[in-house]
């Protein structure tokens, strides 16, 4: 087995969600990252952990939602009893065709998502970690070859991450002091919101490897102004290019996209939550260099910014303050490496991608 594969299982099951005797551990997976899920499950079985492994198929699932009525959608109880049984779960993506769902109709997504949230919520309270498993399919999507995206995606995870965490730390404390965000970039984007109370979280490989982002909710209310997402989101198969989002006392009051615009309105419309912003991140790893149409890569990279319409992450909102809700969290990424900055409370902290505390910076 290539001995990077061994890696990222060691990675997964000692330091993503520290597995233990007697553990239950769900590994999610399709068939083509069978490699990791034999060297995950070998881990697991070191550690005494019981391991359940759930198929993950894009195929099936575009099957059944094509057939499937949609006043028929109703919460998967199996599922349910799953995550509520597990003590840890470890997703794996790898796929064969990433817009396997792309005929799928986006009104029975959001429904699937809404009946299913509270299980959603359940498995979040869990210790859980997504992960990648470099295939043909997605070094496509890419624009790669197989060779050099499997490079980039063990280039990506298989790091120092304490190393990670202490760069990241010097933001981390800067925006969790902080009161209000004001982020430009060029003439598209000038977007405030406040973060007052809320908890900025170090994502250094708990939950995302990889992982490399800094990111806090905010204030629900608080986001006025307009953003353009010039990165492509990619979501339910399909693709959703130059999202242009106009916030007013919180909400989306605007929005268009130069593509499958349609199935941006249908995201927002999901819930009252789903036109509010859950959740600021600002990418922080340098071993991700290129935009690859993954977000679990691509809002990680250096010189991004990423905002999320829909759920506020738990970890960012303590106790008596309020987080946004929605059945979504869909994340979208804005390139800041020119004609960009970042204000903290007023004091630029960065410019066109270069942090504050790092070599190149200027006031």
């Amino acid at each position: 087995m290539d001995p990077r594969i061994e890696r990222q299982a060691e990675i997964l099951v000692d330091y993503s969600i520290e597995a233990e005797a007697g553990d239950e551990v769900v590994v999610t997976a399709p068939p083509e990252a069978e490699d990791l899920v034999v060297a995950v499950a070998e881990k697991l079985g070191e550690h005494g952990a019981n391991i359940t492994h759930k198929l993950a198929s894009s195929r099936a699932t575009r099957a059944y939602m094509n057939a499937l009525d949609e006043d028929d959608i109703e919460e998967n109880a199996v599922f349910r009893a799953t995550v509520e049984a597990m003590d840890a779960h470890i997703y794996v993506r790898a796929n064969r065709n990433s817009h396997e769902l792309g005929d799928v109709d986006p009104e029975k997504m959001a429904e699937n998502q809404r009946v299913n949230k509270e299980t959603s919520a359940i498995a979040h309270e869990k210790r859980w970690v997504l992960t990648q498993y470099p295939t043909e399919g997605d070094a496509q999507k890419a624009e790669m070859s197989t060779d050099a995206y499997a490079d980039f995606v063990w280039n990506a995870i298989n790091r120092d991450w304490q190393e990670q965490y202490d760069h990241q730390a010097q933001f981390t404390e800067m925006l969790d002091e902080a009161s209000e965000v004001h982020i430009v970039s060029g003439d598209t984007t000038d977007i405030r919101m406040s973060v007052e109370g809320m908890r900025a979280v170090n994502d250094h490989g708990k939950n995302n490897m990889p992982a490399g982002e800094v990111f806090t909710a905010p204030n629900p209310e608080s986001v006025e102004g307009e953003v353009l997402f010039d990165m492509p989101l990619v979501t339910r198969g399909r693709e959703v290019e130059n999202v242009r989002l106009v916030f007013e006392g919180g909400e989306v009051v605007e929005h268009s996209a130069d593509r499958n615009e349609e199935l941006l309105t249908s995201m927002l419309d999901t819930d009252e939550g789903a036109r509010r912003l859950g959740e600021l991140g600002i990418g922080m790893n340098r071993g991700i260099d290129q935009f690859t149409k993954n977000m679990l890569f691509d809002e990680k990279m250096g010189d991004t910014v990423h905002m999320a319409i829909g759920r506020a992450i738990d970890e960012n909102v303590p106790e008596g303050k309020e987080g946004n809700d929605s059945a979504i969290h869909t994340d979208m990424i804005l390139d800041m490496s020119e004609e960009s900055y970042i204000e903290l409370d007023g004091d630029v902290v960065q410019r066109n991608g270069t942090f504050s505390f790092e070599d190149g910076f200027e006031e």
